[in-house]
């Protein structure tokens, strides 16, 4: 099978949020509510958050939780979802044990609710006006993407100077807000709420640009498949998120690895490389990095990122780094 027909057949998994969710990145939600006023004109700055509610109940131990540590170094790991409906619970003890713990909180990126960031990378990379996106799509897919586009208060006529990649992404989304899946409630959002309030510093362990490049870069044929793909299974986004949710809120690791991880690994190799390994190890490098030093820290990244053979921590395992599981 050739690259490109690889990364199609992975694109089905994209549109029905895989990336923004688990194997992907954190800001995918951020990216995707950004056409809307990247759009209009003059720009204006997003909403603020409401204030978190409480934190509903846990199943069992709650998610799941590691630590690496060395004589002078404590370092939590954490699996995250980037978005979530209000009703599910992750706040496990442990987990706010060891967020109290830390010194300091990184997370993928340290603002993916910086609308004023986003919005000019939005308009960088995800706009091309001189290539109209309906001369890319048939006169059904117009229709389709139309439909889909009202949904979230846009029309296929606002659409045209995006890319089809922006598009994919923002229609990919709007059927989990939709179900009542909520950024607001997600874990990132909550912590890092928390480590400001508690005066804890905040840090990213790569940028907004670079987490859109990621996408941005995909190659022109498989940004269209994403579009089509999400319009064709525009209601299966639900299904599946639903599913890896509750693996991830009850700590069933096997589970989301098999949900998330390995039909990536195994449909769309060098897509798993780039979304996967390749930020994995990178990640890696940088916990040892931080191991060099003294101190305790709270590490909270997609939760895909922690799951199966190229993990973080089976990569830190590799290099003779201890980690443990926290019970």
């Amino acid at each position: 099978m050739t690259l490109s027909k690889r990364l199609k057949s992975s694109v089905s998994n994209l549109a029905q949020g895989a990336v923004g969710v688990a194997a992907g990145l954190a800001l995918v939600f951020a990216i995707a509510g950004a056409p809307a006023q990247a759009l209009a004109q003059p720009q204006t700055q997003a909403a603020p958050a409401p204030a978190a509610a409480a934190a509903p109940a846990i199943q069992g131990q709650g998610p799941a939780l590691w630590v690496v540590k060395d004589a002078d170094s404590t370092l939590y790991l954490f699996g995250t979802v980037h978005v979530l409906r209000p009703t599910t619970g992750w706040n496990s003890p442990r987990v706010q044990a060891a967020f109290e713990s830390a010194s300091d909180i990184w997370f993928e990126i340290s603002n993916p609710d910086d609308q004023a960031a986003v919005i000019p990378l939005v308009q960088q990379y995800g706009m091309s006006p001189q290539i109209p996106l309906s001369s890319r799509l048939t006169a059904e897919e117009v229709a389709q993407l139309d439909v889909a586009a009202q949904t979230i208060g846009l029309t296929a006529a606002q659409m045209e100077p995006m890319k089809p990649w922006l598009v994919g992404l923002t229609l990919s989304v709007a059927p989990l807000l939709k179900a009542g899946y909520d950024p607001q409630s997600g874990v990132e959002q909550a912590l890092k709420a928390r480590a400001i309030a508690a005066g804890k510093p905040v840090h990213g362990l790569e940028t907004i640009e670079e987490q859109i490049g990621m996408l941005a870069t995909l190659p022109d044929d498989v940004q269209l498949e994403l579009l089509r793909e999400t319009l064709k299974d525009y209601d299966q986004a639900v299904v599946r998120l639903d599913s890896m949710v509750e693996a991830w809120a009850k700590g069933d690791v096997k589970a989301l690895d098999k949900i998330v991880v390995e039909e990536m690994k195994t449909d769309a190799p060098e897509l798993y490389k780039v979304l996967l390994v390749d930020r994995n190890t990178d990640w890696a490098d940088q916990i040892q990095t931080q191991l060099q030093g003294s101190g305790t820290a709270f590490i909270a990244v997609g939760a895909a990122h922690l799951t199966g053979d190229d993990s973080v921590q089976s990569i830190l395992k590799s290099r003779g780094v201890a980690v443990e599981s926290v019970e």
